[in-house]
């Protein structure tokens, strides 16, 4: 019998895998105070483990870059784009 997806009350998105659905938030936290709970020697080979492989070491860099750049101004894609265009770049 499948299970029914819990209903999503907040704005999270949710994940189904199999038969369970969680809020990616929520996992989040589980994963965040797990890592809390390690000796510093512990999240060290947990960090240099995730680092050490290259599939996750880029989704950590990529992480890293759009933190770092939330408090830049944004603006539309259409006025980057044009900018582009003016400068043959695209």
């Amino acid at each position: 019998m499948a299970r029914k997806p819990k209903s999503n009350t907040g704005n999270q998105p949710l994940v189904r895998e199999g038969t369970a659905t969680y809020e990616v938030r929520s996992m989040a936290e589980v994963f965040s105070l797990a890592f809390k709970s390690l000796s510093v020697e512990d999240q060290g080979a947990f960090l240099e483990r995730l680092l050490n492989d290259p599939e996750l070491y880029e989704e950590v860099a990529d992480a890293v870059i759009a933190i770092e750049g939330r408090s830049e101004p944004s603006r539309p894609y259409e006025e980057f784009a044009e900018e582009l265009r003016r400068s043959g770049r695209l």
